[in-house]
Parts: structure tokens; sequence; C-alpha cells
């Protein structure tokens, strides 16, 4: 059976949204606008942690998109495919949050450099996930951001109410299928995340880099089958 890469990479969006908010205290590293909100309830409450890497995540994440831009664009003028440089690329981030967090974990309640960063790593590969369904990804369900996905899956299903002809029914299925599972992979990741925090907290930001070499070892051997 063939793995869907975007299938990982939404359990993997999941799991890194889900861990970056429990060990960062509230930073959201895939879902950036999120950070606004705990920002804006930083800035008011008694305790302002984190509010130096919220307030960086979206600038933070505009440059990684536009890196990924120029990459893909350099890329594409040497006749070559992006693809694969980006998951490496993204790998490599992951392994230096993962190697940070083993030795630091868990991060004090007030703001350090070591979570900073960690922070930025985390949202700088995330950053490029998201560009990456935009550039290789297009006829693809969102794999980081779970609001549109959800909003298009309850449209169709009130859309099978009215029952549509058979050929609007069969474009409406196949929507389904692609948008659902993306939705449980991420919430699996969420599920997963909470557990490794609560039971296994150094191996906490282990997980991202494993799946990445996992999905390009199996990539790497389903071509050669």
């Amino acid at each position: 059976m063939r793995i869907h890469l975007g299938k990982i990479l939404s359990f993997n969006a999941g799991y890194v949204d889900t861990a970056s908010f429990l060990a960062l205290h509230g930073l959201f590293a895939a879902h950036v606008t999120g950070n606004f909100v705990t920002l804006g309830a930083a800035l008011v409450s008694d305790s302002q942690t984190g509010a130096w890497a919220k307030l960086a995540a979206l600038p933070m994440f505009c440059l990684m998109v536009l890196v990924t831009k120029l990459i893909d664009q350099r890329f594409l003028k040497l006749q070559k495919n992006s693809y694969i440089f980006l998951l490496k690329l993204m790998f490599v981030l992951f392994c230096l949050a993962a190697a940070l967090s083993v030795v630091y974990l868990p991060f004090p309640k007030q703001d350090t450099l070591i979570s900073f960063v960690v922070g930025m790593l985390l949202v700088a590969a995330m950053a490029i996930q998201n560009a990456m369904h935009r550039i290789h990804w297009l006829k693809e369900s969102p794999t980081t951001v779970m609001t549109g996905s959800t909003t298009q899956l309850m449209l169709d299903i009130g859309e099978l109410f009215s029952k549509p002809s058979t050929e609007k029914k069969a474009q409406i299925y196949q929507r389904v299928y692609s948008i659902l599972p993306t939705m449980l992979s991420f919430a699996l990741g969420c599920a997963i995340a909470a557990i490794v925090y609560k039971f296994a907290l150094l191996w906490l930001f282990i997980v991202p880099p494993v799946l990445l070499v996992l999905t390009y070892i199996y990539r790497e051997n389903y071509k050669k089958a």
C-alpha cells in the first residue's frame, strides 16, 4: 500500500502545532495566525511568557515562505525539481530544534534565547511545508490549516442532502475522500503530541525529523519497486 506524503505531513503539522503550543507556552508553529490571539492574551495577562516568539512568528513565517519560493525558482531555472531539497531543508530545521530540545526541555516559563530559537526553527520548517503545498500539492487538501478543509467538508455533506446529480455526487465524494483522511491525520498528530509531551517530554521534537526520514526512505524504495 502506498503511503500518501500529504497525510503524513498533515500528521506532522498537527503534531508540531500541539507540541510547540505545549512546550513553548502557547506558540503555534504551523498555524501562525493563532499567535496573534495568544499574543494579545499574553499582553494583558500577568504573564507575558513567549510574547517575543509569538511576535516574531509571522515575520519568520513570511520570510521562509519567500525563501522557499526563491529556492523553487532557482531549481526551475536549472530545470530541476525543488521537492526533495525542500523536504531535506525541513529535516535540517527539525533536527536542530530536536537537538536543542533534548538538552533544554522543559523550557522555563520565562522567555529564553533557546526557547525562542527552537520556536523560530519550528515556524520556519512549517512555513516551508505551507509553501510546498502551494508549489507541489496544488490538487491536495491543505496539510497545516484545517479550518478551510472543515468548512469544505461540511459544505459537501450539506450538498448531499440536496440529492445532486450522479456526476456532482461523484465530485463530492472525491473531495470528501481527499479531505477527511487529512483532517484525521492532523487530529491524530495533535493527540500523539499531547501523549508524548505528557509521558516522554525529552523526545517531543524527535518525532518530526524521524517522520521525514521514514517518508523519504519509503519514497525512494517505492520509486525503485
